[in-house]
């Protein structure tokens, strides 16, 4: 098989990280994937099965498991980063004093740093101390882990400057049913992958107060005009958030049960708090992070947001009514449609 030499390192032990091992293994690729706790690394690999993040599905003999980062590195001339936004900067740190500095980057973080607004590629060149454009790309698409582990019909996007690049991570990955695009335009990739989560938490309270379709296709609707006006303010180009990392993730992410953002909403608006929600969850709700990061970006750049305004107070003011929030974004002053 071509390429089936290129070592790859899943840095993640999460459920998309594990999915990502299981497709790079099914592609051919020699695949080792670290795992943050070392008795799960260990679990993980007696059972060959994630059975916290990503049950139900087996690890081939071919993917190693473990716990130690520079083990996981050594030899790896590809490296796939998708750890929790919010511990990406201490891990691209330790990443970054453990390789030579020649490999294959490819960030699989969907996020934005809370206090430095910062994407993913932005974070990773700020740690790494050197222009990563060259050297780095960027995953993201309508990508359910639990539907890629299984091998169902999947599409994602990577995007990178350097389309050399960007076409050796798409040849290598893609294989079976998952498929890889290619696009120029990191920023619009990074920010529609980031900001669908806001809007996924805003289509669970539509849910949580049950109500129905009408009210889904309109959020989802303004809510791609709200992503769009942001991510043109950084330098996206528009057609990106027409594509796969645009409305093709918010669709999946806002209508799919398999969505954490959107289940986190659903419990929001059937009264629940943050703390409460938070507490019953074992995986990480990246659009709770995403969205103080995005509400302090749409103030630097004076952008409207509303429903993200919305989002906001629900998530981090006491005693805030998702009736309530719904009825203030009706009551905005009527005005043109207008799609960015």
């Amino acid at each position: 098989m071509k390429n089936a030499g290129n070592r790859y390192a899943i840095i993640g032990g999460g459920s998309w990280g594990t999915a990502l091992a299981l497709q790079a293994a099914r592609a051919g690729r020699k695949v080792s994937l670290w795992v943050h706790r070392m008795e799960r690394a260990r679990e993980i690999s007696v059972t060959r099965e994630n059975r916290t993040y990503l049950p139900g599905f087996q690890l081939p003999e071919e993917i190693c498991v473990t716990g130690d980062l520079q083990s996981a590195l050594r030899d790896a001339n590809r490296i796939v980063l998708v750890v929790p936004s919010h511990v990406c900067r201490s891990v691209f740190g330790q990443v970054r004093e453990l390789v030579s500095g020649d490999e294959d980057i490819l960030v699989a973080t969907k996020g934005i740093e809370v206090d430095t607004c910062l994407r993913m590629s932005q974070l990773l060149e700020e740690v790494w101390g050197e222009p990563m454009g060259r050297r780095a790309a960027v995953l993201s698409g309508p990508s359910f882990a639990a539907e890629v582990a299984r091998g169902d019909p999947t599409t994602v996007v990577i995007a990178s400057e350097n389309q050399e690049l960007a076409s050796r991570f798409q040849e290598e990955i893609s294989s079976g049913g998952f498929r890889a695009y290619r696009n120029r335009d990191v920023i619009g990739v990074e920010m529609g992958g980031a900001l669908k989560n806001i809007i996924a938490i805003a289509a669970g309270v539509v849910g949580g107060l049950d109500l129905g379709h009408n009210t889904v296709a309109a959020l989802l609707t303004r809510g791609l005009v709200e992503i769009t006006r942001l991510a043109l303010a950084q330098g996206s180009r528009p057609s990106t958030l027409a594509g796969l990392a645009g409305m093709g993730d918010l669709v999946l992410t806002c209508t799919g049960n398999l969505s954490r953002n959107r289940r986190l909403g659903e419990a929001l608006g059937r009264g629940q708090s943050l703390d409460e929600i938070v507490q019953g969850m074992e995986m990480v709700a990246e659009g709770v992070q995403t969205t103080r990061a995005a509400r302090e970006m749409a103030r630097r750049h004076g952008i409207e947001m509303p429903i993200t305004e919305e989002v906001y107070r629900l998530l981090f003011e006491p005693d805030r009514s998702p009736r309530e929030a719904l009825g203030r974004l009706l009551r905005r002053p009527l005005t043109e449609e207008r799609t960015s």
